[in-house]
């Protein structure tokens, strides 16, 4: 192994994975697109502004694009194709299609992801909380209605669930 190479153990959508050679400053997003790829998380403003590349990093969102890859060692990592399970798409999913909470696409699986985690924190009681947890993540064709509309509808769904 080179000097500036680490090798990583992480578990991506519940699978373990083993990298050997990893560059010590590539991002968790390069990793993911690039080395396992996982092209869902998107590159958007490379800055952590645009919330286009978030993922779950130990059931918390972040942005890809501002954690080093290294610190991602030894812990769970769930990306936008780790929600459904097999056919069946997560509810967040199928509230974001029937709500029609995208036009582009682009931003949609940092959205669905926020989404979730936005619910497992608890911040749904109302429009203007989901609003401000969900604030993270930009949607430059403002599908904001639709989204805070799905956002309900999941949370609903999964609350009435559990």
């Amino acid at each position: 192994m080179f000097a500036g190479q680490l090798d990583l153990r992480l578990r991506v959508n519940g699978t373990a994975r083993e990298l050997a050679g990893v560059g010590a400053r590539v991002t968790l997003l390069d990793l993911l697109r690039e080395q396992l790829e996982l092209t869902g998380a998107k590159k958007g403003c490379n800055r952590g502004e645009c919330g286009a590349c978030t993922v779950l990093l130990d059931g918390r969102r972040v942005n890809a694009c501002m954690v080093l890859a290294a610190a991602a060692d030894g812990r769970e990592v769930t990306t936008v194709e780790g929600l459904a399970s097999g056919d069946e798409l997560h509810p967040v999913q199928r509230a974001f299609i029937d709500h029609d909470a995208f036009q582009c696409g682009f931003c949609t699986p940092g959205q669905l992801i926020s989404a979730v985690a936005c619910i497992d924190e608890g911040h749904v009681s109302d429009e203007a909380e989901i609003r401000e947890w969900m604030s993270g993540n930009i949607c430059r064709c403002s599908s904001y209605p639709q989204i805070v509309e799905a956002v309900k509808a999941a949370a609903a769904e999964l609350q009435g669930a559990g």
